[in-house]
């Protein structure tokens, strides 16, 4: 039995196809949907969307947005979406001392919410690209 999966963003049509597991970074902590779940809405923070089938596992980073869950359909609203071959980890990295540089003080005017928003941001697609690699930290 599977669960057919959705992604979408406001860019288009990320994903779709049938999978044995969905893992998606839910703001409570990362969340594990198999067939015949519990039927759910809840809001996503940055992360990875792990697509498991028998065969392969399909990774996804996301930047926030929605997550449905119907006994067999799960739908990603997505605010926005990239296939894990499209992360760029030095580009991650330096995205992430950006953010950390505006958080230590070294920006004048900054807005605090906003810089601790861009860092969790940018450690989530950091962690992404090494996960694609096969590193964990």
């Amino acid at each position: 039995m599977a669960i057919h999966v959705n992604i979408v963003s406001a860019e288009g049509a990320i994903f779709e196809g049938d999978a044995d597991m969905v893992f998606a970074p839910a703001k409570a902590g990362e969340i594990g949907i198999a067939p015949r779940h519990a039927p759910l809405i809840t809001t996503l923070k940055p992360g990875s969307v792990r697509v498991q089938t028998a065969e392969s596992e399909k990774l996804f980073y996301v930047t926030g947005g929605i997550l449905e869950v119907q006994p067999h359909l799960v739908t990603v609203l997505a605010d926005s979406a990239l296939h894990a071959e499209q992360l760029d980890e030095s580009e991650a990295l330096a995205a992430r001392e950006r953010a950390k540089e505006l958080l230590q003080g070294k920006t004048e005017g900054i807005d605090l919410a906003a810089a601790q928003a861009a860092l969790v941001e940018a450690e989530a697609r950091y962690r992404a690209a090494q996960q694609l690699k096969g590193k964990r930290n």
